[in-house]
């Protein structure tokens, strides 16, 4: 297939993920001009199912929102337990609970590469908070990288909770806290109740989707402004 993932490509999330949206009267892997749509609805809307980075859809996505409604759905694990393989025949496997957590804030680490495909009425994000597996399997060749483990899959324990980013101003739904008529970074990521770093990339975001403008600086500091979006 052409510009677009075939099932035999697809992973166990992947595959899990669609699952979710393939109702009775929906299709699968339907070729839309040049690409093949992961899903097509009954109402024509596209849904791209999507569990690494954006930007490799930079292209699909700009092409299929000029004649569809195109939702990108994308998992974020908010909770993920790591089972590693037997290392041997007789090895056992392990599952343990990662202590690290991610929210739908988290989204902002894709989204960095396509923000201005929010400035399209044809464009939606569906962020989808789950539990997950990630499996693991020993490898000698990458010693250096996780102590010899290597990701060989990711499949999906339940979904926790479905969050539709329609439109820039959405953005600030990611925002909980107050936030002043100008702000920073700092005060974004106060506001956020996460860390600067993450705040960086939504202010990235809401810039380049001119969900808001840039508007001066306090020291070091930019600052913003948020805009009236559709």
């Amino acid at each position: 297939m052409s510009n677009g993932i075939g099932t035999l490509n697809e992973g166990p999330l992947h595959q899990s993920l669609k699952a979710l949206y393939l109702t009775p009267s929906a299709e699968e892997e339907v070729p839309v001009g040049s690409y093949v749509a992961d899903v097509r609805a009954e109402d024509e809307v596209i849904y791209e199912i999507q569990t690494g980075g954006f930007s490799p859809l930079k292209r699909k996505l700009s092409t299929l929102i000029e004649s569809h409604q195109v939702v990108l759905v994308h998992p974020i694990a908010a909770v993920r337990y790591i089972v590693k393989l037997p290392e041997g025949e007789d090895g056992q496997a392990s599952r343990r609970k990662s202590p690290k957590r991610a929210t739908v804030a988290n989204i902002v680490e894709e989204l960095v590469s396509i923000p201005h495909l929010l400035e399209h009425p044809n464009f939606e994000i569906e962020v989808v908070l789950i539990e997950e597996e990630e499996i693991r399997m020993f490898d000698p060749k990458r010693v250096r990288r996780r102590g010899g483990w290597r990701v060989v899959s990711r499949q999906l324990g339940q979904v926790l909770e479905q969050r539709r980013i329609g439109s820039r101003e959405d953005l600030y739904s990611l925002v909980h806290g107050p936030l002043p008529e100008t702000f920073s970074t700092a005060d974004l990521a106060l506001a956020m109740g996460q860390p600067r770093w993450l705040a960086q990339k939504l202010a990235y975001c809401l810039r380049e989707s001119g969900a808001a403008e840039l508007c001066g600086k306090k020291g070091n500091a930019l600052l913003y402004r948020r805009l009236s979006g559709r």
